[in-house]
């Protein structure tokens, strides 16, 4: 992607009374240095076990996407979610309202569903002491404590978590002091607007563990530098010199990238066993938009189908990844549709990705890497990298001190 950015200005104070990370300063100073001038992050930011509990902390006690709306459609669903370092319980209410709670009884903390559970009944049941709640929360029943006295049922409701529905995803901020949503994703929402995320059915899910730190992930998306040695594939359907990337308000990176003429989207011969998503512009239809929103949704917008991976770290060197493939209700409802077209053609592309990432992981965990500079081509890597070392420093990672509206 060409680089269209400026540089985010110096290290300062948010005012927010969130601790400094456990990283030297001058080292944060060097990734905050102008475009052209800063470095990437120490590598103890990839690999440090304190620095991890601090993201957990922060940068996973915020907004963060815990899964997809159509995974609790009908009214009793329920769900567990990775959240940060523990998981969430959501449901949906008979009044179609979707919400989330602490994924622990207020009894003895048991967990009312495994983590990656599932359920649709009327109410949510401890399996541990059968206490149980309703939809929204409130005690409905504790056995063996109706004549117990000073036992007020309404004092021992599921502990609620803020949530929020966006574009077809669920996000919850477990701190509960977050921004406001639509500040906090600011114009990544004109960004995906047309693309109708909402209305996209999902076809495929593939899971990953990559034994890298999840920035590293992020930070491989945001360019193709390295799509001419290990993407031939890609690089065959979409030149890697293509697109630019956007600089706009948000806790949001990302740009596009050209297909190559004669090809439809992205697949190993660039051709679409789907249907274009209805209502794209005419741009939208040659292109293909890498949004990523901080800390772990990264969006993939394809004039066919929309590709997301949903990141939960799992240690300083080790992240799971949730792949999933949505396309639009027309193309689903065709006979004999087949989503591997997009599928085979990602997971390739995942695979060589994420065995760069780990390479990375090793050289950082060898005690010889060194910060090094960003080339023209990563100015992607660079607004994430300072959104990182911006709260990293204090900051809020969605206020961004320049950023040059390219709106086209």
């Amino acid at each position: 992607m060409v680089s269209q950015n400026s540089g985010f200005g110096q290290i300062g104070a948010s005012g927010n009374g969130i601790e400094p990370a456990p990283i030297p300063p001058a080292s944060l100073a060097d990734a905050l240095k102008p475009f052209g001038e800063s470095t990437m992050l120490p590598p103890l930011a990839y690999t440090s076990a304190e620095v991890f509990a601090w993201e957990q902390k922060h940068f996973f006690g915020g907004w963060q996407c815990v899964g997809r709306s159509e995974d609790l459609a009908a009214p009793g669903s329920q769900r567990a979610e990775r959240l940060g370092a523990t998981s969430v319980l959501l449901t949906r209410g008979g009044d179609g309202v979707l919400r989330a709670f602490a994924n622990a009884c207020r009894h003895r903390g048991h967990e009312l569903l495994p983590c990656g559970g599932a359920t649709t009944k009327r109410a949510v049941l401890c399996p541990y002491h059968a206490w149980s709640y309703r939809l929204d929360g409130d005690l409905i029943a504790a056995p063996g404590y109706r004549d117990v006295p000073g036992f007020d049922p309404g004092q021992f409701g599921l502990t609620p978590l803020r949530a929020q529905e966006w574009h077809g995803h669920i996000f919850v901020d477990p701190s509960g002091a977050a921004a406001d949503l639509a500040e906090y994703v600011g114009d990544l929402e004109q960004r995906v607007a047309q693309h109708q995320l909402g209305r996209l059915v999902v076809r495929a899910r593939h899971e990953y563990v990559v034994q890298a730190n999840w920035k590293t992930i992020t930070e491989n998306y945001q360019e193709c530098y390295h799509c001419p040695l290990i993407h031939p594939e890609l690089c065959s359907v979409s030149p890697p010199e293509s697109g630019e990337n956007w600089d706009a308000p948000g806790a949001w990176v990302g740009g596009w990238m050209d297909l190559r003429e004669g090809n439809s989207t992205m697949s190993l011969d660039g051709h679409s066993d789907g249907v274009r998503i209805p209502g794209l512009d005419d741009w939208a239809t040659t292109r293909v938009d890498y949004l990523g929103l901080f800390p772990n949704l990264l969006i993939s917008l394809h004039p066919d189908y929309v590709m997301t991976h949903r990141m939960v770290p799992l240690g300083p060197g080790s992240t799971w990844v949730e792949c999933s493939w949505a396309f639009p209700p027309e193309a689903v409802a065709r006979e004999g549709f087949d989503p591997s077209y997009a599928v085979d053609f990602w997971d390739v592309t995942n695979r060589q990705d994420w065995a760069a990432c780990e390479s990375v992981q090793r050289g950082m965990e060898s005690g010889m890497a060194q910060p090094g500079p960003l080339s023209p081509n990563e100015d992607g890597v660079y607004q994430f990298v300072t959104m990182v070392a911006r709260g990293y420093a204090g900051g809020a990672v969605h206020l961004k001190p320049q950023f040059a509206d390219q709106r086209r």
